[in-house]
């Protein structure tokens, strides 16, 4: 997507080892018009897929799935991170490796939420080591709910995520993969 690589060059920046930055228009400060258009994308993208369902996992994650649910025209549900008191006792439960947070974490979704009948599309901002897709498979799988894909908006080619995603059968489709960041200098996949 000519679109989101133009901006992820003027403003993304590399930080450390694999880490970019893109918290001006995606996960900290949301750049409006640019989420419109990858979530029509996303959308011409799995629109034939028969999708009831957009999955995401909170927080990063929300803002692009919206856009994505409101093209496909179905709910949004998204992965809780904590236990709170709001949250309802019956959930189906995945687990999560942050690499980030150096912890694993569980993330839930209520059970009135998801069904058998459900056909999943999730969606996510980042695809590194792919902890966060294999946790909300978990969800759809102990839903016995159907995954038909998973949309990626920056996919860290570098990195094994992408493989192990393939590796598993699973449609995914990334706006834009990132082949190297070396010496500050983002270089994407064509």
């Amino acid at each position: 997507m000519e679109l989101l690589k133009k901006k992820i060059l003027e403003v993304g920046r590399v930080e450390g080892e694999g880490i970019l930055k893109v918290d001006s228009f995606l996960n900290h400060q949301l750049d409006i018009p640019l989420l419109n258009a990858m979530g029509k994308e996303f959308a011409k993208r799995f629109k034939s897929m028969g999708i009831t369902k957009v999955l995401t996992a909170e927080v990063s994650g929300i803002a692009i799935a919206v856009f994505v649910g409101q093209y496909l025209e179905v709910p949004v549900v998204f992965a809780k991170k904590t236990l709170s008191k709001n949250l309802d006792r019956e959930t189906y439960e995945g687990e999560v490796y942050s690499y980030t947070k150096g912890m694993k974490y569980k993330i839930r979704v209520s059970k009135r939420y998801l069904f058998k009948e459900d056909k999943v599309l999730i969606i996510d901002d980042f695809l590194a080591e792919g902890q966060a897709i294999l946790g909300l498979k978990e969800i759809i799988d102990e839903a016995h709910a159907e995954l038909m894909g998973v949309g990626i908006v920056i996919e860290k080619g570098f990195q094994q995520g992408g493989k192990i995603v393939r590796d598993l059968g699973i449609n995914l489709k990334s706006l834009v993969i990132v082949d190297s960041m070396k010496e500050g200098k983002i270089i994407f996949r064509e």
